[in-house]
């Protein structure tokens, strides 16, 4: 006889509960940005309750002010220097649906319990999958899939990112502060190719102000490491974000395989000015087990869903290298 929805409920919660968080370390196993940015939260943390689109303000300039004597007339004048980016929340889900003819297949308590919780882990392995992929994704403001790294990254002035454009802003001192930085130069990856990039997001001198976090395919990674090693130059991280992850400490800034990360090409992200955001509602939410009978499939279905984007609030702080080998 087959599980009750009681059953179901009941197994599938212990699913997520039991094992020291075992199944819900399904999410955060195969990349490592999504674990550093999501799991540990490092960066910019947002978790609203509701709502279609939110707002994420920006400075991109400075305030009015300047040495001054006594007889000096000194300005009052309010100078805009805050601006805001509208992030769309986007959606996203991983179905586990059990058919009739799978039941009567695995009968008998122990095969169906398996049989269940196959398919809630396909659901978690399947919604994880896609964040870590949509993570690099090049998409527009309205696109179904969020905003990613090739979005903030993007130099096309024309196409906005987080509602505002490149040329919409334009600071006292001549440069766009809502620029995105790509490097395109035919290379093969090194050390200097890496310092470089890092100078070309330098928003300012002293502590925050290069990325702190660079990601690239394994087959660059294995390149850099091999390079730090030999001459000694790096360190690994304690850091929890990075634990069971492929990294190394290169001059302060934490360089890791990501098996998302497209070919051939080399993110630094600056984590003070980048992050998610995730509906308090749904972050990795599950509906109860129903039926699609009233649809005329002899099933049970269950969804996994997860409400969010990724987030910047200082676009020229994070910068993508391609064509590099």
């Amino acid at each position: 006889m087959a599980l009750t929805y009681t059953e179901m409920e009941s197994t599938t919660r212990d699913h997520f509960l039991v094992d020291g968080g075992k199944a819900v370390d399904i999410y955060f196993k195969d990349s490592y940005l999504k674990t550093l940015l999501m799991k540990e939260k490092r960066g910019l943390w947002e978790r609203p309750e509701g709502g279609l689109s939110h707002r994420i303000p920006f400075e991109f300039d400075l305030q009015n002010g300047g040495a001054y004597d006594k007889t000096d007339t000194i300005s009052s004048d309010d100078k805009e220097t805050i601006n805001g980016a509208l992030f769309l929340v986007k959606y996203y889900y991983g179905n586990a649906t059990i058919h009739r003819i799978d039941e009567q297949k695995n009968s008998g308590p122990y095969a169906e319990v398996k049989l269940l919780v196959s398919k809630v882990e396909g659901a978690q392995k399947k919604i994880s999958k896609d964040l870590s992929t949509d993570i690099y994704a090049l998409a527009t403001d309205s696109a179904k899939t969020i905003s990613g790294l090739n979005s903030i990254c993007a130099t096309t002035t024309t196409t906005a990112y987080g509602g505002v454009q490149e040329a919409d802003l334009l600071a006292a001192d001549g440069t766009y502060p809502w620029k995105g930085i790509v490097t395109t130069t035919t290379e093969g990856i090194s050390l200097a190719v890496i310092r470089t990039l890092r100078s070309s997001a330098k928003i300012h001198d002293g502590a925050d102000g290069k990325p702190n976090i660079g990601v690239m395919p394994e087959a660059l990674f294995n390149i850099i490491a091999a390079q730090l090693q030999a001459q000694q130059r790096f360190t690994t991280s304690s850091d929890t974000a990075t634990a069971g992850f492929t990294h190394v400490v290169f001059e302060g800034m934490t360089l890791a395989a990501d098996d998302y990360c497209p070919s051939g090409t080399h993110f630094q992200i600056n984590t003070n000015s980048l992050g998610f955001l995730i509906d308090k509602n749904g972050y990795f939410a599950r509906d109860p087990w129903g039926s699609l009978t009233a649809v005329g499939i002899p099933a049970k279905t269950m969804k996994i869903f997860w409400d969010g984007n990724l987030i910047c609030s200082n676009r020229k702080a994070q910068a993508k290298h391609t064509n590099l080998s």
